[in-house]
């Protein structure tokens, strides 16, 4: 996230000897990205970040293509069987070589802590809340809040009670739109959020324990257990440019326009493989012969993902809360009949709903045809 940010004890300078009250030295550790050439932070420790233990056990996970056929999708996610932590919780749903995207049921706390190798994380919290505890510091989430966790962050989730999310596993970076930075990274003035509406790490006391700590690292094809001798929340103090973030979706304002605005004007995140946008409550278009609902479109070169969070959708009816609409590339899609010409005069709308255009293909796991709405692709009749 391209802004800076300073917490806790650091030293004047970087790489110097930061000394405790005893006389002994604080450890620095630099976690960076693209090797040396992208944005960082510092960050010291009580112990040195690199006390493996020993390394556990190596727990595969190959997503397997399910149903091939080329189509539109209705996947009532709400009924997928999924119960646990933050981690094992997950089950995915679609994947192409950019991306995982999966959803998770979450009514544990996790007792080890998770690191990411391989995907920089968002999480969209459909319901419940609780706490996210990093090495960088605290975050509380609840409903509507977008956190992302860079690879390499430690952290473990801390829920209040049953959480709902969305998750989104990236092999690239997840930023803020480049369309809505300056050159310097600050977004802009028509940006539809700002840095005042982001969320960062609270630095809590460092954990000072040793003994046995599972951290989980996920991997590409994979989780891997390391055990390291002391507690990975020893930080004392960190700043730089790297740290988890939480963004809300009732922050964004919406821009709109006499006439039906596309899709890219609700964009609130991106990566190199896709775009999340997000469609929130908002006046609709004021031409007086204006139609507000979409207009069928063909995305040839995208698919989209579109996950129902909350509200009345204007465009379609048999949609559950946490439902989710794959519309893939090639073929056309728009609203049900009716609901083109129902639009027509309507004032404004009240739904919360966030997409993920994805640069190539989605694939299908197993799991997705048992929550499949077989009957979705006829549903335009």
């Amino acid at each position: 996230m391209p802004f800076y940010q300073s917490k806790g004890m650091i030293p004047p300078k970087r790489h110097t000897a930061f000394k405790k009250a005893d006389g002994s030295l604080y450890y620095e550790e630099l976690v960076s990205r693209e090797g040396f050439s992208h944005m960082y932070t510092n960050l010291y420790h009580l112990r040195m970040p690199t006390r493996v233990l020993e390394m556990g056990d190596f727990h595969p996970i190959e997503l397997k293509r399910g149903d091939k056929s080329h189509r539109a999708r209705h996947i009532r996610t709400a009924n997928i069987n999924s119960s646990g932590n933050a981690i094992d919780a997950r089950r995915p749903l679609f994947f192409n070589s950019d991306v995982v995207i999966s959803k998770a049921h979450v009514n544990d706390s996790m007792d080890f802590h998770n690191r990411n190798g391989h995907f920089d994380e968002l999480l969209y919290i459909q319901s419940g809340g609780g706490t996210l505890k990093s090495n960088l510091g605290t975050l509380k989430f609840g409903f509507g809040d977008y956190i992302v966790i860079p690879r390499g962050v430690i952290w473990q989730m801390d829920v209040d009670d049953e959480c709902r999310i969305l998750v989104v596993e990236s092999n690239r970076p997840i930023e803020t739109p480049s369309r809505y930075r300056n050159k310097f990274g600050q977004l802009l003035e028509h940006s539809p959020f700002c840095e005042r509406d982001i969320r960062t790490p609270e630095l809590t006391d460092p954990v000072d324990k040793e003994g046995e700590f599972l951290v989980k690292v996920r991997v590409n094809d994979g989780i891997q257990d390391m055990v390291y001798g002391h507690h990975p929340c020893d930080v004392v103090g960190w700043d730089g440019y790297f740290f988890p973030w939480i963004f809300n979706i009732d922050d964004f304002e919406p821009i709109v326009g006499s006439l039906h605005q596309p899709p890219p004007v609700h964009q609130v995140l991106q990566s190199e493989g896709f775009v999340v946008c997000n469609f929130v409550s908002r006046l609709f278009d004021f031409h007086p012969d204006a139609i507000p609902a979409p207009y069928p479109h063909s995305n040839v070169d995208s698919d989209e993902i579109l996950f129902y969070s909350q509200g009345e959708f204007m465009s379609r009816k048999g949609i559950d809360l946490e439902s989710i609409t794959h519309h893939p590339m090639g073929l056309p899609h728009g609203p049900q009949p009716g609901k083109y010409e129902a639009s027509i005069g309507k004032k404004k709308t009240k739904e919360l709903a966030v997409m993920i255009d994805t640069f190539k293909p989605l694939d299908v796991v197993d799991a997705v045809i048992e929550i499949d709405d077989v009957d979705y692709p006829k549903s335009w009749i």
